[in-house]
């Protein structure tokens, strides 16, 4: 399957990087227009609490100027596809949050979704299993997906390339599980839906289970186009400890991610945001379609 009409305007990330305790970076003295119009909508990240992300993992963040110092990955004329590979058993309702999920990456980066057949668990080997030692679940290693499964798999058009699995994900010694994880510079990433909840269990239980797999898949992608974790303000791209921390943050970017994933793939802010609100009207979820259209009032001067 591939999603490919629009018009072209043309974990949760493992990084090696040593960080700065408690760093948050709200100011964007250089933040361009109409970038910078947008943040009064906005909401600063609060100093964090013991539990959460950034006082585990302390992190300078990312002004657009350093983002664009640091040589992302981009999309480019020949180099400008996502792929999604399914990864495991779907059943016909998740299958149902995996076509809608390919549908908003879409309307989110303003580029072709091209959905791969999907892959047997078999590809992951004993080594690369565990049952939780306390918690009983099965799980696949994150970085063998990463590293074995999906880099060998890189298409030539591939701006990246993010596995989806049901099942549930750990990245290696000395942690429980990750939402999903992402290479700043490999192009590939995989997400879990594992802990989304239960889709078949109701409507509201549907569109959270959407509502959580659109927020990971788009920060994972996000993170696979060079984005560094957010913290300045309440935005997609903020890492998440646990599943309140996570359910906390918004389905939309900040100013500042706002300007990075429109530099790094050419999508016009103002038709985005168009196309974001009409997807989350019909899907129900209304504090984003409403956000979604203040910002475009914003953007057009109302």
């Amino acid at each position: 399957m591939r999603i490919d009409h629009l018009n072209p305007w043309f974990g949760l990330a493992m990084a090696a990087v040593v960080f700065s305790p408690h760093a948050t970076r709200s100011d964007e003295p250089r933040l361009p227009r109409p970038y910078s119009q947008l943040i009064p909508l906005y909401t600063p990240l609060a100093p964090p609490k013991p539990d959460e992300w950034l006082w585990q993992h302390p992190e300078p963040g990312q002004t657009f100027a350093e983002y664009k110092a640091s040589k992302p990955i981009r999309a480019e004329a020949n180099r400008r596809v996502i792929y999604i590979q399914p990864l495991g058993e779907f059943s016909q309702t998740q299958q149902k949050i995996l076509d809608r999920t390919c549908e908003y990456m879409h309307l989110y980066f303003g580029l072709p979704i091209e959905k791969q057949k999907p892959l047997s668990l078999d590809v992951i080997p004993a080594k690369a299993r565990r049952v939780h030692p306390s918690w009983g679940m099965d799980q696949i290693l994150s970085t063998y997906v990463l590293d074995q499964v999906l880099i060998p798999r890189v298409p030539r058009d591939a701006v990246a390339v993010l596995a989806l699995t049901t099942s549930d994900l750990w990245p290696g010694k000395g942690w429980n599980f990750v939402f999903g994880q992402a290479s700043l510079q490999s192009r590939v990433g995989v997400w879990s839906i594992y802990r989304n909840g239960d889709p078949d269990a109701g409507e509201e239980e549907f569109r959270l289970c959407l509502r959580r797999t659109l927020k990971t898949a788009t920060h994972e992608t996000g993170h696979m186009f060079s984005m560094l974790h957010c913290t300045a303000y309440e935005c997609n791209m903020c890492g998440s400890n646990h599943r309140v921390e996570s359910d906390r943050h918004p389905l939309w970017l900040c100013p500042v991610c706002l300007a990075k994933l429109t530099w790094a793939t050419g999508v016009e802010p103002v038709g985005r945001y168009e196309r974001l609100a009409a997807f989350c009207k019909e899907n129900r979820f209304v504090e984003e379609a409403e956000f979604f259209q203040k910002s475009i009032a914003v953007l057009q001067g109302e």
